[in-house]
């Protein structure tokens, strides 16, 4: 995709979604040309979903160069309409969407907390940025404070991180593009189009109105559809139970396979702490999507049962049934379940734990109270577009809707 030199000068890159975009700033190809960059094309952007849409197989390596698309799309906008935006702000704000997602471990969010404990993938991007940093000689100074919302520009983190920034344009066109879920599909380039910043806040005209409902609606049905899916849901709910046996049997049998990249994510618990030790961060950049999948492959033939049991349904896509509604489900509910399944497996209680488990999830599309969307009317008058849309449904998608899940092994009747 990219030709390597010494000296990486402006590129064409064909990308399915945008045709042919370009990158400005020489700086982002030697950043994409780095090892820690380069391993986001071994991890899949949606998780397990492949397991679900077969198309799904597109990676974080993908959206970032997407979003670093959208974003020069975006300061070309705003200086247009005359909003000062340096050189160097432009090198930083492309450079800090690109990096947003670089401390994303395997499989993206599925295992966010399987891997690592009590770190966001957000901090863990911080570490990488801050050690580019240094490898860059301070060039990435800029990127950071506008990641960290510490720049006196703060229309320029907006960009990066808020309820209508590139990360979201992106995902939700691209995603719905190698998904095939058309209801994702959402007019990215007019939205930007759209763009004006007021008293250093991002807003968008009133003309783009309809434009931002549907990126609303657009992100309610994605997540139902897809992102929250209930057979998504089990299939990464299923790898994170592997992943917690895995780590529970280690300690007993420190004998157990895992790969170079994996051991010492297996053998030890890692937290926030121990991740700004810079070689265990260099660890952490040789760990992706393949490391999991060897493993949980070789797991099949372990001597403990368990830990057999899940990664064969994994592998061989024998996934947990799911069941849901609106309230969670009673003690009582999920012990007939264990009953039934004990009578065809000898587990104890607390094995039975691994294939037998509730868990809830919420979808909330808009959340005015986190971070606003605003309009901009032709009389210089902002509003929210929960308050300006005349679409009942955005007034009603800013509730954020939750529901239960309960698990359980096909087998249980």
């Amino acid at each position: 995709m990219l030709n390597n030199s010494h000296q990486n000068n402006l590129k064409i890159l064909n990308d399915p979604v945008y045709g042919f975009i370009s990158l400005p700033h020489k700086i982002l190809l030697d950043i994409i040309d780095h090892p820690y960059f380069q391993r986001l094309r071994r991890i899949k952007q949606l998780g397990l979903s492949h397991l679900v849409y077969p198309g799904a197989l597109h990676t974080r390596f993908n959206h970032a160069i997407g979003c670093a698309h959208l974003m020069a799309q975006a300061i070309s906008t705003l200086r247009f309409l005359g909003h000062e935006i340096t050189k160097e702000e432009s090198k930083g704000v492309i450079l800090a969407i690109l990096l947003h997602d670089i401390g994303h471990g395997p499989f993206s969010h599925t295992l966010e907390h399987s891997i690592v404990s009590g770190i966001r993938h957000e901090d863990v991007s911080v570490l990488f940025m801050k050690q580019l940093n240094k490898e860059f000689k301070g060039e990435l100074d800029l990127a950071i404070e506008i990641f960290l919302d510490k720049y006196p520009k703060r229309f320029l983190h907006q960009l990066v991180s808020s309820q209508l920034d590139m990360d979201r344009l992106d995902y939700l066109k691209r995603d719905s593009f190698y998904s095939g879920v058309s209801e994702g599909v959402v007019s990215s380039e007019r939205i930007i189009k759209m763009f004006d910043v007021v008293d250093d806040a991002l807003v968008v005209k009133q003309k783009g109105i309809y434009s931002v409902e549907k990126f609303i609606v657009a992100r309610r049905l994605m997540y139902w559809q897809v992102y929250l899916h209930k057979t998504v849901l089990s299939a990464e709910f299923l790898l994170m139970k592997i992943l917690d046996r895995a780590k529970e049997v280690a300690l007993k049998d420190k004998g157990l396979f895992a790969t170079a990249a994996m051991k010492r994510f297996l053998f030890e618990n890692i937290d926030a702490k121990k991740m700004e030790d810079p070689v265990l961060l260099d660890s952490f950049s040789k760990l992706d999507d393949m490391d999991i999948f060897v493993c949980i492959k070789e797991w099949i033939n372990c001597s403990d049962k368990v830990l057999s049991e899940l990664s064969y349904m994994l592998v061989n896509r024998n996934l947990l049934k799911v069941k849901q509604k609106k309230t969670p489900f009673t003690e009582d509910e999920i012990v007939l379940y264990k009953d039934k399944y004990h009578n065809k497996h000898n587990f104890t209680n607390q094995e039975l734990d691994y294939f037998i488990f509730q868990d809830s999830m919420t979808n909330n599309a808009y959340n005015s109270k986190k971070d606003e969307i605003k309009i901009l009317f032709k009389d210089g008058s902002l509003k929210d577009i929960a308050e300006a849309s005349d679409n009942f449904n955005i007034q009603s998608l800013s509730n954020p809707v939750k529901k239960y899940y309960l698990f359980h092994p096909e087998l249980v009747l």
